[in-house]
């Protein structure tokens, strides 16, 4: 892959929405759906710096647009939605410098801008420069393809006026980490632009304290552990995240250290503390080492991984699946530095009921095995 330098390729994207997203969070898209309108509409405007190696005109979009998968790339290419120097071309065609790449699509632009909603949010601190809010499991963070409204970042710009915009421009209001829409727990917002830098500062430095609890199949060997790998998106399948070897380009270094709480049985609770903050790395890391969350629909966990699959187990197992349809896992605590006072800030927050309920029903397995 061609590395950028000094001078880089020039974008022009009319809308910062990402190409035919495919992360679990965005809704899928048919290119050739046949209820499109007539007409296509520019989305994407790239052009090849003068340096620009010779690389194929999918690996190169895969490079530049974010959310996507090289398939769908290879599917707009196909549906003629993707041009070099207005011609249709095909996948292997050879990017060169100086060479114009405009992505179209059958719908107009949307311009990114968050509309403020009004939201029963768990606000658990507030002060002038931040607030946490404990996110229930279901909720998404922050728009993107098919979740323009209803997400945490809406109820935010409502709850909040003069919020900051981010970093880079991005449209994120007081967002410095966020966490997976399955998953549950505390988030910290930065109101201010000192606290947003100092914030993140914090999360760039590893200081931050964060502990979530998490249900995984089976018991893990060791009582407690670390796990240091890299982490980064699949080469088979773009929509999740694997684990490669340390040391290796593929990833980033991703560190979890992990303490069993409590066994009951076929099913573990245990304590994970982040020392990075990789997309899904609790959920990735568990899987590595052969104890997938409770039911992870994305990494295995959504079915009986551990335990006979027949008779009164399997039904019960099977229960239990149901009564908590989503990864087990939740941001339990925080601890940082206030940004003005520099005290240093602890928060906790108690299980959700549908996690406390599985709970509940493995601790009555445990106690009668079947």
């Amino acid at each position: 892959m061609a590395e950028l330098e000094e001078e880089q390729e020039q974008e022009y994207p009319v809308s910062p929405a990402p190409l035919l997203p495919n992360s679990p969070e965005a809704a899928e898209e048919d290119l050739d759906d046949e209820d499109a309108g007539d007409e296509l509409y520019e989305h994407h405007r790239i052009q090849a710096n003068r340096k620009q190696e010779l690389l194929r005109l999918d690996k190169f979009l895969l490079n530049r647009l974010q959310s996507t998968s090289r398939t769908r790339i290879q599917n707009a290419i196909r549906a003629e939605a993707v041009q070099v120097n207005d011609r249709p071309v095909k996948s292997n065609y050879r990017v060169k410098p100086f060479d114009v790449i405009t992505v179209t699509l059958p719908e107009p632009p949307r311009e990114f801008k968050v509309m403020p909603e009004p939201m029963d949010l768990d606000i658990r601190y507030e002060d002038p420069e931040l607030l946490l809010v404990n996110k229930p499991a279901g909720l998404v963070v922050h728009p993107a393809f098919g979740h323009w409204e209803g997400t945490l970042v809406n109820g935010l710009t409502h709850h909040l006026k003069d919020m900051p915009t981010g970093r880079n421009g991005e449209v994120r209001p007081g967002l410095v980490h966020r966490i997976d829409k399955d998953t549950s727990g505390l988030l910290v917002i930065g109101k201010t632009e000192f606290a947003m830098t100092h914030l993140s500062n914090q999360f760039f430095h590893h200081s931050i304290e964060r502990t979530y609890l998490a249900l995984v199949w089976g018991v893990p060997k060791e009582t407690e552990g670390t796990i240091r790998t890299n982490i980064g998106r699949s080469i088979k399948d773009r929509k999740i995240q694997t684990v490669y070897p340390e040391g290796e380009e593929l990833g980033k270094h991703a560190v979890t250290h992990y303490k069993v709480l409590r066994s009951f049985g076929k099913v573990t609770l245990v304590q994970c503390n982040l020392e990075t903050g990789r997309t899904h790395q609790i959920r990735v890391h568990m899987k590595h080492i052969g104890h997938p969350l409770f039911g992870d629909t994305t990494y295995g966990g959504d079915r009986i991984v551990y335990g006979q699959r027949t008779g009164a187990y399997k039904a019960f197992a099977e229960k239990a699946l149901l009564r908590m349809p989503r990864q087990a896992l939740h941001a339990r605590s925080l601890g940082f530095e206030h940004p003005i006072t520099r005290e240093h800030l602890q928060f906790e927050v108690e299980l959700p009921a549908d996690f406390e309920a599985v709970l509940a029903m493995w601790e009555q397995y445990a106690a009668n095995p079947f």
